[in-house]
């Protein structure tokens, strides 16, 4: 079935669908392509954004780590998205917490002083699906290595919480959960995760809060994130999946909304991929990042034959897509 390149192949897919889209108002996206949003890929190759660009840094200091602990992998994340940051092919309107924090990894500073404090941006877990797709992990270090790869820039706990999520989402699907029990149980890690902070990969971050506690601060991110599951129910129950999904279930700018809505995006037709991906990328907010996340989700469940057969060809960086999926397959 080839689920994990199905996954990261179905991230690069909505990226590169979602990248046009972006910043468009939705009834210009409409006009443009349809109510369905675009579901063909354009260019040779089709170009992808900073996300799909994220996600492979992160996959690929997974792959290189010797072991998956807080010591191995946060100089690995390091080094990955400082290349990233002055790549030139980093000019696809990459996020400005992550290079604002990207900078202050360049100056020497400890992660946590670098980081981004109060930023939940959705780039704390549009790039964390290889979290979710690698093999072999204990729960202590997918989570782990999920919350340290958002914390490194973005230091919110909501930012963190919805990055562990978006992983385990990945890694649930793949493992065969049934879509229609996914909310569900993200909505039960959130309640037994809502006091667990994760101080050998944190350090002392809740520090650069107002919290009084570790717990109280990573409270903070579950309890937003069980709200944003709880739009996705609402959404999915009211059974109106027409126009723009970014009124249902939020714009997507931040990390549990970009999470909310693509779990939306992909739930409303978990069995037609293509539609998932063009559903994300005809949306008001962060059109890439909800397409990206959706088709990692459809992905991660269907398989890589589930895309068009000429896609893999077409798809910026799919040498590199296809050797971390080889190592996990």
């Amino acid at each position: 079935m080839q689920n994990v390149a199905g996954s990261l192949y179905g991230l690069a897919y909505g990226d590169a669908l979602g990248k046009p889209t972006e910043f468009m108002e939705y009834e210009a996206i409409v006009a443009r392509y349809g109510p369905g949003g675009p579901v063909q890929l354009s260019g040779t190759p089709a170009l992808v954004t900073d996300d799909t660009q994220m996600a492979l840094a992160v996959g690929e200091a997974l792959l290189a780590a010797p072991a998956i602990t807080p010591g191995e992998l946060e100089p690995l994340l390091r080094q990955a998205f400082l290349d990233w940051a002055v790549s030139p092919d980093n000019n696809r309107a990459p996020g400005m917490t992550c290079l604002r924090a990207c900078a202050g990894l360049s100056d020497g500073l400890p992660w946590v002083e670098a980081t981004q404090a109060g930023s939940k941006g959705c780039g704390a877990n549009m790039r964390v699906t290889p979290v979710g797709l690698m093999p072999g992990l204990s729960d202590e270090q997918r989570a782990g290595a999920a919350q340290l790869q958002a914390a490194l820039t973005h230091g919110h706990p909501t930012g963190l919480a919805a990055s562990e999520l978006t992983a385990y989402a990945c890694n649930w699907l793949l493992g065969g959960l049934a879509p229609g029990e996914i909310v569900g149980a993200l909505r039960d890690r959130c309640r037994r995760q809502r006091r667990v902070y994760r101080g050998e990969w944190l350090g002392e971050l809740w520090r650069r809060s107002e919290a009084r506690s570790p717990e109280e601060f990573i409270a903070v991110g579950w309890d937003e994130c069980l709200v944003a599951l709880d739009r996705v129910d609402v959404a999915l129950a009211a059974g109106a999946f027409g126009g723009d999904p970014c009124l249902a279930t939020g714009a997507g700018w931040i990390a549990e909304e970009a999470l909310a809505t693509a779990l939306y995006c992909y739930l409303i037709s978990p069995t037609e991929p293509v539609a998932v991906l063009g559903r994300g990328a005809a949306s008001s907010g962060d059109s890439d990042s909800i397409a990206c996340l959706a088709g990692a989700f459809a992905g991660a469940a269907l398989g890589n034959a589930a895309w068009p057969s000429g896609w893999p060809d077409q798809i910026e960086y799919t040498d590199r897509l296809a050797r971390v999926a080889a190592a996990w397959e």
